[in-house]
């Protein structure tokens, strides 16, 4: 059974009166690779600063192996952090950037230089040692800062979207080397982003979050297959999101059609939202089809063609390796376990605009 390793009770964090973080519950294991995610001023950032130690909530508790250490600060906890920005000593070689915490610390210099060495092949870079920290690539970098974050031991390793600043085919390599070192190390990941394939890929836990509240915390399938409201199932990959009517268990309509679902429980008739992801519907003849509808346009993505079809009253996002021409009419089919029911709510979708909005203030 996870041991629990740090909990959050109902933390408020309010800047000038305005509330950032509104009442955050969250537990986190021991050994656990756990990421906040979400957009940018959603409170990601800040509820890993108040693990950290570098705010104090405006009310609430924050508990580390039971004990509330609210008023304890960052260099007396058993926490270290890594910044998009690698904050590297220049003056100093890639040896002396991983030892130098181990030298504040006043460690015995027998200790010094096998820990050192150890961190540097945890992270790939032994025979890097005498190499000068500015001679080296941007995700060389980043392995230099975890390996001098994780000499010291901590038992959480707080990481702030370190992977920001790095190409895209050296951010998917890095995805996957920080997973492996997470499990050599067996240490707690914190990890913050706004990309929602590096959430998927390295986790065990996506804490998804959005105006200051957390919308909903599961492993990855989970979030990505059974999201809880409109805004989880928007922000983690492409939807289909379109109203409907929950007849009765496993009865559903939307789009002026009945269909059999797996889902149960909501009251008779309720209004719900539908969910169907683009990849689950598939194109067929149009009499072989539950219903039909118009190619507006198709967009090739590499592995798929993205297609949009309107069926008259919604248009259809559908991901097929099978093109159909501009203009064409197509049938589309589902099966009960594609169609994923929601209950309504206020929260709304995301939008690159939103989180424009938000970046402005």
């Amino acid at each position: 059974m996870a041991k629990e390793l740090i909990r959050l009770v109902k933390c408020v964090m309010a800047y000038d009166g305005e509330v950032v973080l509104n009442s955050i519950d969250l537990t986190i294991n021991d050994k656990e690779f756990l990421t906040l995610l979400g957009p940018s001023g959603c409170g990601k950032t800040t509820t890993l600063r108040l693990i950290g130690g570098f705010e104090v909530p405006t009310s609430g508790d924050v508990l580390f192996d039971g004990v509330r250490i609210n008023d304890v600060p960052p260099y007396k906890r058993k926490v270290n952090t890594v910044f998009q920005r690698y904050a590297l000593f220049p003056h100093l070689d890639v040896f002396e950037n991983v030892a130098f915490g181990l030298r504040v610390a006043k460690v015995p210099k027998q200790e010094i230089k096998p820990r050192v060495e150890e961190m540097l092949s945890l992270v790939g870079l032994s025979g890097y040692e005498k190499r000068d920290v500015s001679q080296l690539s941007g995700g060389q970098q980043q392995r230099v800062a975890i390996a001098r974050a994780l000499v010291n031991r901590p038992q959480v390793l707080l990481l702030d979207e370190p992977l920001g600043a790095l190409d895209l085919k050296l951010r998917k390599d890095m995805q996957t080397e920080l997973k492996r070192i997470q499990q050599q190390s067996g240490i707690t990941f914190v990890y913050v982003t706004h990309d929602q394939e590096e959430a998927l890929t390295m986790s065990d836990t996506v804490v998804v979050m959005n105006g200051g509240s957390i919308q909903q915390v599961g492993t990855p399938i989970d979030i990505y297959n059974e999201p809880k409201n409109k805004f989880v199932a928007d922000f983690i990959g492409e939807s289909n999101i379109i109203d409907g009517v929950m007849h009765a268990d496993f009865d559903v309509s939307f789009g002026g059609h009945r269909f059999e679902c797996v889902d149960r429980g909501f009251a008779r008739d309720e209004a719900v939202d539908v969910v169907i992801r683009p990849e689950d519907i598939d194109c067929v003849p149009v009499e072989q089809g539950k219903w039909s509808g118009t190619v507006k346009s198709i967009v090739f993505k590499g592995v798929h063609y993205e297609m949009m079809v309107d069926s008259g009253d919604f248009e259809w996002m559908i991901h097929s390796t099978d093109p159909q021409a501009v203009g064409s009419t197509v049938g589309m089919t589902i099966t009960p376990d594609d169609i994923h029911i929601m209950h309504k709510s206020d929260v709304d979708v995301w939008s690159d605009e939103a989180e424009y909005e938000s970046e402005e203030k």
